[in-house]
């Protein structure tokens, strides 16, 4: 049977997966209503977990250590509870091949090698490289698919990840290259590197020291 995860935990975690957002992305991370969330984020506060900073204009909230390990102290409660541990690990063993897949499209997206120059930027000028990036993008697509329907199946904040993916490559099939790796919107690249953040503080790893 899947698992809810509580507010307090997914409001912490959203944090952690986001890196540094404000209260309303926090918010819609999950679903939650804005006053919830807001209550969290001001008790996190006060204990320390979370702290909010401003700079040109923007402001947001991101995890201190101990937020960090307190996130981690939550999630390894979870998944203990969920006894989800073997199936989580097994999904991750599978994704990390998918990774490299990840990371080497977005590099060919970003760089096309030229004569004398293999860290050329990519123009886009060459129609068949960057069809080729999104040919080996939709083949990380397919494979996400039954992975996140296995994370779903034992935690409900693991649901997602595969139509967020699948929603920012049709864009870029379509013709905008953001969605290929833009940071600021819910690229493939962003919507990846969140699922990495999500499966390394759900297994307690070091994300400097895996793949």
């Amino acid at each position: 049977m899947t698992r809810d995860s509580s507010p307090g935990l997914l409001v912490l975690h959203a944090v952690r997966i986001t890196g540094f957002a404000d209260t309303p992305v926090i918010a819609r991370r999950f679903g939650l209503d804005a006053a919830t969330t807001k209550e969290a984020l001001r008790d996190a506060e006060t204990r320390g977990w979370v702290e909010h900073t401003s700079f040109a204009g923007t402001g947001g909230w991101s995890l201190t250590e101990s937020g960090r390990a307190e996130n981690e102290r939550r999630l390894a409660a979870e998944l203990t509870l969920a006894g989800a541990a073997d199936e989580v690990r097994d999904v991750y063993r599978r994704f990390l091949p998918l990774n490299a897949l990840l990371l080497q499209a977005c590099t060919d997206w970003q760089l096309r090698p030229a004569d004398g120059d293999r860290l050329a930027v990519n123009d886009h000028s060459d129609p068949a490289w960057d069809a080729g990036v999104l040919h080996e993008l939709a083949c990380v697509d397919r494979a996400l698919t039954p992975l996140a329907d296995r994370l779903g199946r034992v935690l409900t904040r693991f649901r997602g990840y595969d139509t967020r993916f699948a929603a920012a490559l049709a864009r870029a099939r379509a013709g905008d290259g953001a969605w290929v790796d833009r940071t600021d919107v819910d690229s493939c690249h962003r919507v990846w590197f969140e699922l990495h953040e999500d499966l390394i503080a759900t297994l307690g790893l070091d994300r400097h020291a895996e793949p």
